[in-house]
């Protein structure tokens, strides 16, 4: 498949799992999920769905799990919605990315505003004159 066709189908599927976990899913286990990219297969069989979620680590099992469960439900609204021959199996992964991103943000912040007592530049009025 060509892969501009790929990138645009995969950019059609993240705009259309995110409406669909924003509006069909009722899962209380789903907290505040941002669907960040797809990957399509070349041979369109499977997708993967990259999502990134608010909260500590038991919130986002509890969150995968959940899409986990409905990841029928959403191939099938995909299937009704994007008329493809076949529909892929969809896997939802959590994406590592933003938070590496937050990570690396923090270090940076914690660098240039640490504090250096020498840094100062004013000699110390300590003289016995």
């Amino acid at each position: 498949m060509n892969p501009r066709r790929r990138d645009r189908l995969a950019a059609e599927i993240r705009a259309s799992v995110a409406d669909l976990i924003a509006s069909k899913l009722k899962d209380p286990r789903i907290g505040f999920v941002t669907v960040t990219r797809a990957e399509v297969a070349a041979d369109l069989a499977y997708i993967r769905v990259f999502v990134s979620v608010l909260g500590d680590e038991a919130q986002r099992q509890a969150t995968l799990q959940g899409l986990s469960k409905a990841a029928g439900f959403v191939r099938r609204e995909l299937g009704q919605r994007l008329r493809l021959r076949l529909t892929p199996e969809v896997t939802f992964v959590y994406d590592r990315g933003i938070e590496a991103a937050d990570r690396i943000a923090r270090l940076i912040e914690e660098t240039t505003e640490a504090p250096s007592d020498d840094a100062s530049g004013d000699p110390e009025d300590g003289s016995d004159a």
